[in-house]
Formats: C-alpha cells, structure tokens, sequence
C-alpha cells in the first residue's frame, strides 16, 4: 500500500476537519458549489466520484464479466442483504429510538421525520461508492459490477413500493431523473471510459501496461476521496455546529444499522464460504448507501429544511468513516477469507 492508502483513515479525519472549517469560514463557496447540481445530483461531486471509480473500472475484463453466474451465491446474497432486511431493519430502529429511547429529545412531528429520512436511506443501497470500496478491500472489479447492475435494476422496480410501505404514503413518487442520471454517471460513463482506456492500453503493451496506468492513477482515486469528504462536510458545516445533539441522536441508530447490516452480510458470505474478492463488495453494497436518491426524496416528501432530509444528511456524513472502518477491518482478515 502507498503512503495515501496507508494512512487513509487519517487523511479522511483531517478532510472532515478541514471541511466543516473552511464551510463555516467560506459559507458562500460552498453554497455556490452546493448549487451546482441537476435532478439533485452535485456535479462537482459527481466527477470527484469519477476520480474515485475510473481506476477500477478500467480493471473491469468483460471476458471475465460472463463467469460471474457461474458463482451466484454472492449475487443472492447481495439481494437478500438489501431488499429483504436492510430497509426494514432500518425501520425497526428509527421507530425504536424516535419512538422509545429518544422520545424525551425529540418532539413527535420531528421524529416521524427522523424515521422517514432514515427508511429513505435504507431503501436505496448504494451505487457509486462502493466501488471505491470493492477497491480498497481489493474485491474483484468484474463481479463487484455485475451486483451493482443487478442492485440498481431491481431498485428501477423495488424502490418505491417499499418505501412507500414503510413511509406510509401512497401516492410516493419516484425522482426518475436523480436515479436514471446517477446510474450514468456512477456507472455507465465511467465504465465506458474504462472500457475504452483498457482497450487503448492493451494494444499498446497488454496486462502489464494497464496494470502500471491504474498503479499511477490510484493516488488520484484517494485524492478524489477526501475532496468528496471536504465538500460534503463543508455543505453541511452549519448544520453540524448549529444541531450537533439531534445530529447525534440521528447518528446513534444509523451507526447500529450500518455495523449490524454489515456483519449480517460477513456473517452470510463465511456461511456461503465465498471468497475474499466477492464477500468483501458484497457486504459493502448493503451497507453503504444511495444517499442522492435518499436525499432527492426526502426534499420531495417532506421540504429541504425538514427533518427527513437531514436524516438523510446524516447518513452521508456518517457514511464515509464508517465505511473505512469497516474497510480496515475486511483488509485485516483478507488472508482468512482469500481461500474462501
């Protein structure tokens, strides 16, 4: 591992930091930059998340792409992960602490809010970041696609039928935009430029040359990583010093949901006995989430301002050092999983 990726949790905690001063320092910047986005989707985020997922994308083979059914434990396991447990579990807990344990803290309409940015979150796994997940845990780049393919077709068809149970409402509309152009960014642009940079790179000197280009651009990916952290923070930077105990108490539950979906997944893939390379993505798709998606409804439902939304903010605050958390931990046991 290079000095970025080594010493990654630490440039993370520094981004975070870094983020929330210069949010509170330069608000107007940030807010400039907050405002360039379409259908809900920041494009000055989007292409830091290019940054991040181009290196891993170009490693993606097609060849290899056409063997993943003959392994599909890994693909059900991704599906039972998301769309069977996690978005009722979620539930579980939002109603268990807005209702019960926190119900002293927070008023009634607030905390139905509380629970409904939080089941937003859980219903829509992730699509984007989990790539640069699968690459730090070192998970194969042609399997890692295909759960994500097969993640975001069902979500096309599952999304708003289930979060509208949960939610209660009936007449919940789908933000078509934010998920048809997240899913080309995310994944159909970024995978055409790896294919075609692959290809390019083949001609010129075979495995070994894209072996070398992905070497020297995987410093960049890091780079890409933390700017994201930067931004995000810095969004959110009033927020965070103007409400930090309902950010907490938003937190709390998240933080349960996000470990114990995680270790249900682990838990799974060493009950199926899959290998490093597909149990380390595949527990991290369920745990991550689609926080665009998440985001755009919760505005939709229930108002920029209201408590749903910034549920869903939480949630993607909370996100990335948690997710390198878990990371960590799925590098430190590789070994025991590699043979699988």
């Amino acid at each position: 591992m290079g000095l970025f990726e080594r010493f990654l949790t630490v440039w993370v905690g520094l981004g975070i930091a870094a983020g929330v001063g210069l949010g509170l320092l330069a608000p107007g910047a940030f807010a400039a930059l907050a405002a360039v986005e379409y259908a809900h989707v920041n494009l000055v985020v989007a292409v830091l998340i290019w940054v991040m997922i181009y290196p891993m994308m170009i490693q993606i083979d097609f060849a290899a792409v056409r063997d993943v059914g003959k392994r599909p434990q890994g693909l059900l396991l991704t599906v039972v992960i998301n769309w069977l447990i996690k978005p009722f579990t979620m539930a579980a807990l939002g109603v268990l602490f807005f209702r019960y344990l926190f119900a002293d803290w927070v008023d009634p309409q607030s905390a139905s809010e509380y629970i409904a940015g939080m089941i937003l979150l859980g219903v829509a796994p992730c699509t984007a970041m989990v790539f640069v997940w699968s690459q730090l845990t070192r998970g194969d780049p042609n399997y890692t696609l295909v759960q994500v393919s097969v993640n975001d077709l069902i979500m096309v068809f599952a999304f708003a039928p289930i979060a509208a149970l949960l939610l209660g409402v009936t007449d919940l509309t789908v933000p078509w935009q934010t998920l048809l152009l997240s899913t080309v960014l995310y994944v159909v642009l970024p995978l055409a430029a790896g294919v075609m940079t692959r290809q390019a790179l083949h001609r010129q000197g075979g495995n070994p040359a894209v072996a070398a280009f992905v070497r020297q651009l995987k410093p960049w990916s890091v780079v890409g990583l933390i700017a994201t952290v930067v931004l995000l923070f810095g969004f959110q930077a009033e927020t965070i010093i103007q409400r930090p105990l309902v950010i907490g108490l938003i937190a709390v539950p998240l933080l349960i949901q996000t470990y114990g979906i995680f270790f249900i997944g682990w838990w799974g893939a060493r009950w199926l006995r899959l290998p490093h390379g597909i149990a380390a993505p595949a527990c991290l798709i369920g745990t991550s989430n689609f926080f665009e998606l998440a985001v755009a409804v919760a505005i939709s439902l229930f108002g920029l301002h209201s408590g749903a939304a910034l549920a869903t903010v939480v949630g993607v605050l909370v996100e990335v050092p948690v997710m390198l958390s878990l990371v960590a931990w799925i590098n430190a046991r590789q070994p025991a999983q590699t043979d699988g």
